[in-house]
């Protein structure tokens, strides 16, 4: 009886332990959506038991949906290689705003912005095990375990009072956030961590599809926390409910409230160059239409000297002297005679 217990935990190891090393395929770690407001508090959760040997837990977090922020229950997953490591995303401060870091895998626990999510994840590292060759010891004095079929466990409890803190703050920078910095090879691990694995995606997937899950309805206190295996198909959430339209736009309005100021703020200074026509202020300034109207050449037609000289000649030779006369001196001469002197005073 003994072996066949112990069969189904044996079986897991073997199976994980062949999953080879994946080369780097990387993720996008680096910060994705950015939100105007602060994801609530990390709520208080108890840790579901270990399912099977060498799984590891990946605590609960706020992400971001259709409806606003929701909470993922935390979950034991497989990881996709021996020797790895869950460091969990966060929020972090970004200009106006809060950008999400999402979580990767690597041979170390690195930055995840000081945020404690609990059940050894108190801010810094990892405290509930360790890898010791292909198996994951657990920590049982931090990690909640299934003993029928997990026994590569150890208790230390002094890492509970090196690393544990009691705030529940979900966010790292801004008012309020946490002030942990990374440092240099926490960055350099996350720029070469890997891709969450299909159950940690299903687990967001299916919690953002259920409207339960979001701040918006249960206050920031969500009833499910915890999920002792990923969800899928057929191990659905209890009680889920589809995220209504009214739970959407109560969101998007949220999100064009936050992020409303900058566009309207930088779109006045274009407008306000363009009705400042300069060139249309000098059209209507016609000097050549003033000029125009001092025709000094119409002022001399009417002149009596050429209409008297008229009648004596019957010709038609003064006039077309007249004419030479006038066109050729009336755009010159007139002008410089005239132009400051008789128009003005009309």
């Amino acid at each position: 009886m003994r072996i066949l217990r112990s069969l189904p935990a044996f079986m897991a190891a073997v199976l994980l332990a062949a999953i080879p090393l994946s080369s780097s395929a990387q993720l996008s770690i680096g910060v994705g959506v950015t939100i105007g407001s602060a994801p609530p508090p990390i709520p208080v959760y108890v840790q579901p038991a270990a399912p099977y040997p060498n799984y590891q837990w990946t605590p609960g977090y706020w992400g971001w949906g259709s409806a606003g922020y929701y909470w993922t229950p935390g979950v034991w997953v497989r990881p996709p290689g021996v020797g790895l490591l869950w460091t969990p995303g966060y929020w972090g401060a970004r200009g106006s705003g809060y950008g999400w870091n999402g979580g990767y895998w690597g041979a170390s626990v690195g930055f995840y912005g000081g945020v404690n999510y609990g059940a050894g994840y108190y801010g810094s590292g990892f405290v509930g095990g360790a890898w010791s060759g292909n198996q994951f010891r657990y920590n049982t004095a931090v990690t909640n375990v299934n003993r029928t079929v997990i026994h590569n466990t150890y208790v230390n409890k002094t890492v509970i009072n090196n690393h544990y803190n009691n705030s529940r703050v979900s966010y790292n920078g801004g008012r309020g956030g946490t002030t942990v910095k990374p440092t240099s090879g926490q960055i350099t691990a996350r720029q070469s961590g890997r891709a969450p694995t299909t159950d940690q995606k299903n687990q967001a997937q299916f919690a953002s599809n259920d409207r339960n899950q979001y701040a918006s309805v249960n206050k920031g206190k969500p009833a499910l926390t915890t999920s002792q295996k990923p969800f899928s198909s057929t191990n659905k959430p209890a009680n889920s409910a589809p995220v209504t339209t009214a739970d959407k736009q109560d969101a998007q309005k949220q999100s064009k409230s936050n992020g409303a100021s900058a566009p309207s703020n930088k779109a006045p200074t274009t407008q306000n160059k363009k009705p400042a026509p300069t060139t249309q202020n000098k059209k209507p300034a016609p000097t050549t239409q003033n000029k125009k109207p001092a025709p000094t050449t119409q002022n001399k037609k009417p002149a009596p000297t050429t209409q008297n000289k008229k009648p004596a000649s019957q010709g038609q030779k003064p006039p077309a002297g007249g004419k030479g006369k006038a066109q050729g001196s009336g755009q010159g001469k007139p002008p410089a005679k005239n132009g400051n002197n008789k128009p003005p005073q009309r």
